[in-house]
């Protein structure tokens, strides 16, 4: 597969896209790994990530985020990430992936050694490019799950959080993360501006929110865009569009990563 990588990327000038179109490619290439090794019989898959394959997201993800769907089950953590390094070693990727399981989040770094460099983006032989796996363990109740086929690069079937839960899950970023993610208020505003998209899970939104300490009232569809209206006055916003910039297919984009911009779409 990595001779259909490089194919992949013959037209693009620019390092920064030509990085970006190498981590989506892999990440296919991750995706179909762990389905193979049954892993959509028991992971969920959420995030950023999920809303780009899924939903064509105008914007690169990083990491591949799952949730446990039966938290009874056991994740199987490490032999699906070993099934992910042995199908991408066969594609002769130098490869090798690093576990952290002794955490509720169970995390997984995949390691390519020498990519960057061959694919023209790193003057360094040895420079490596990671893609992080990461599975919640113990996922908070109500989330809504569903299977969808596509194809990006390669078939999937995916298991994954339905729309709702998605937008959920969002919410609790935005409302709960310590620090300015410019991509989380970005793909806010791609939540807002779609009329189509369903409202929140706010089951699944108040259980996530008390697993990370929210002592106030309870999110109903009376006040979640007031709360979140107030999580945005202490937003660094100049922080938050550099966070994002890099990950935009369009720097247009930027500028809908502002207060007035967000505050607009929760108006609406």
């Amino acid at each position: 597969m990595k001779p259909l990588l490089m194919q992949f990327l013959a037209d693009e000038p620019h390092a920064l896209a030509r990085r970006n179109r190498a981590r989506e490619f892999l990440q296919a290439q991750v995706l179909l790994a762990l389905q193979d090794s049954g892993a959509f019989a028991d992971w969920a898959f959420l995030g950023g990530t999920a809303l780009r394959f899924l939903y064509r997201l105008p914007r690169y993800s990083e990491d591949l985020d799952f949730s446990l769907v039966e938290t009874a089950c056991d994740a199987r953590f490490e032999r699906h990430m070993m099934a992910v390094q042995r199908a991408l070693s066969s594609q002769a990727y130098d490869v090798e992936v690093k576990l952290r399981t002794q955490t509720i989040v169970a995390s997984a770094l995949v390691k390519f050694r020498g990519l960057l460099f061959e694919i023209g983006v790193s003057p360094h032989r040895d420079e490596v490019f990671t893609i992080k796996v990461e599975i919640d363990t113990h996922p908070p109740d109500g989330a809504i799950t569903e299977t969808r086929l596509l194809r990006r690069f390669v078939m999937l079937n995916l298991h994954c959080y339905d729309k709702a839960s998605l937008f959920a899950g969002k919410l609790h970023a935005v409302i709960a993360r310590q620090y300015t993610k410019g991509r989380d208020l970005y793909d806010l505003a791609w939540y807002l501006a779609d009329d189509s998209w369903p409202a929140p899970n706010l089951v699944q939104l108040n259980h996530a929110l008390s697993q990370t300490g929210w002592t106030e009232a309870p999110l109903t569809s009376d006040n979640w865009r007031h709360v979140v209206a107030q999580r945005l006055e202490s937003v660094n916003w100049t922080q938050a569009q550099q966070d994002v910039s890099p990950f935009l297919e369009r720097q247009q984009d930027l500028a809908f990563v502002s207060k007035s911009s967000l505050s607009g779409l929760l108006d609406a």
